[in-house]
Formats: structure tokens, C-alpha cells, sequence
């Protein structure tokens, strides 16, 4: 199996279905787009929701080396807090399949999607208590329930997904973001 032939139909499948959505993508235009014949995508793939799969997995690997890389060159645990929310919302846009994967209800009867929502939810709780661990050894926060903290901002991140990226608004996402962080960090009192 050729791995450079297998890569270019993954990066292809992903154009294609960030353009026209899973459920609209044929196997047809996947081997148009990637110049190769279906009986050749058949080889490296068994079916479209396979091809889907791989497309989802890597934009996933790619969102949280990405995340891990921003959050490293941070020094602060607030910093890498602020850098994590921001990439993470800003980074919606960069990796379509793999939030769509996370978000639309029609996909979750695909059997593998529940399973990387559930990989996604622990590795980014997994992430942001790290940080706040960090933030509460060296004392930029107080003393708090990591896990349930950790928790909480996941879910107030998720629930600003829809009104910031689906709405088609043009909005200053980094200064709300940067709003929302503060909220995080200060409450809402002066």
C-alpha cells in the first residue's frame, strides 16, 4: 500500500467533503478530485464513511498538535489557557469535517463518531486540567476541582461554537474570546 497515494485521497476527501458535506460526497468525486479511479479508492478504502474516518482522525491529530504546540510556547498557565481557547475556537473554521463530525446529529449514528467524541471530550478536559493543575502548583489559581472546572469550560466552550462560527456574523472573535477568558479567570466583578 502505498502510503503518499492513501495521504493525497485523505487530503482530497477532505477539500471535497468540507465542500459538499458527507452526506452529498460520492466515492465518484472523491477519486475525480484525487485524480484516481474508484476501483483504486476501493483499495485504500473500504467505504466512504472509512475515507470519512480517516479524514476526521486527521484533522483531529492535526487541531490538537497544533493546540499542544501553541499551549508549549506559553509561559504562564493563563497564557496557555488563553492560547488554548483561542486556537480551539479559531481553529473551527481550519478543521470543518472534524466539528462536523462532533456536532451534526445525523452523523452520530456512524458508529466510529461516537467513539472520537468521546476520545475529543477526554483529551480536551485532559488538556485544560493540566493547565489548571499547573496554574494551582504555581499559584495563578486557587485551589479548585480541576477535573470539574476542566469540565465546565469544555461545555462553555462548545456552547459558544453555534452563535460564533454558524451565524456567518463577522465578529472580533479574539476579543471575545480574550472577554470570555477574562470571565474565566476574574468572574464578572470589577
Amino acid at each position: 500500500m502505498n502510503e503518499k497515494v492513501r495521504d493525497n485521497i485523505i487530503e482530497v476527501a477532505r477539500e471535497t467533503f468540507a465542500r459538499y458535506g458527507f452526506r452529498k460526497t460520492t466515492m465518484d468525486e472523491i477519486a475525480v478530485a484525487a485524480r484516481k479511479g474508484k476501483s483504486s479508492l476501493y483499495y485504500y478504502f473500504k467505504s466512504k464513511e472509512e475515507v470519512f474516518q480517516a479524514v476526521v482522525e486527521q484533522e483531529a491529530k492535526f487541531l490538537f498538535a497544533q493546540i499542544g504546540e501553541a499551549v508549549k510556547q506559553k509561559e504562564t498557565a493563563r497564557d496557555k489557557l488563553t492560547a488554548y481557547v483561542l486556537l480551539r475556537m479559531k481553529s473551527f473554521r481550519d478543521f470543518v469535517n472534524y466539528y462536523d463530525a462532533l456536532k451534526n446529529d445525523f452523523l452520530s449514528r456512524i458508529e466510529f463518531i461516537e467513539k472520537i467524541r468521546e476520545k475529543h471530550d477526554q483529551k480536551e478536559q485532559a488538556s485544560i486540567a493540566q493547565i489548571l493543575e499547573e496554574g494551582i502548583q504555581n499559584g495563578e489559581f486557587r485551589q479548585l476541582n480541576i477535573q470539574l472546572t476542566a469540565r465546565t469550560v469544555v461545555i462553555a466552550l462548545r456552547g459558544l461554537e453555534e452563535p460564533y462560527f454558524l451565524s456567518g456574523e463577522d465578529i472580533d472573535i479574539e476579543k471575545h474570546l480574550k472577554d470570555l477568558v477574562h470571565i474565566l479567570f476574574h468572574g464578572i466583578s470589577n
